[in-house]
């Protein structure tokens, strides 16, 4: 036997690749996902001291740099899985695109990403309280309409 419960959750392709399923009205994953600037912030920020830090030659800069980058997308990557759910896999729904990387327009990856999500979250929430509102309002005119049948 199957049970089917409208959780809500949609399923949003990433540039035509990988596929980031969640529910954009869900409130627990709302306020995470806003918590997270703080700490997105941090990690950038010691990532940008810590790049401008490398000593040694070209080479050895290089490759620490890299190493750098690589750790900042791994600890980007856990802190969206924490916001987002196991089942999204970022280096799948991103095509392997390290989220320390800079696109086109400048901004790191994971920038670009979250400004992207963030209309995604705030017409949820929005469409959140539009249905809280309209609940209570239901639930209003039904206790009326009670009293009124007594």
């Amino acid at each position: 036997m199957e049970l089917n419960i409208d959780t809500g959750v949609e399923e949003f392709r990433v540039n035509g690749r990988g596929v980031l399923r969640f529910n954009p009205a869900d409130p627990n994953l709302y306020h995470r996902f806003f918590a997270a600037g703080a700490e997105l912030d941090s990690c950038d920020a010691a990532l940008t001291k810590a790049l401008a830090a490398l000593d040694g030659d070209e080479q050895q800069r290089a490759a620490a740099g890299l190493a750098l980058l690589n750790e900042y997308d791994g600890k980007i990557k856990k802190l969206l899985t924490g916001i987002f759910g196991a089942e999204n896999d970022f280096d799948a729904i991103l095509g392997g695109v390290n989220l320390a990387g800079v696109g086109a327009n400048g901004k790191r990856v994971v920038q670009n990403l979250l400004e992207a999500l963030t209309p995604i979250l705030r017409e949820g929430a929005e469409r959140r309280l539009t249905a809280a509102a309209d609940a209570a309002a239901a639930r209003a005119d039904a206790a009326r309409a009670e009293r009124g049948a007594v």
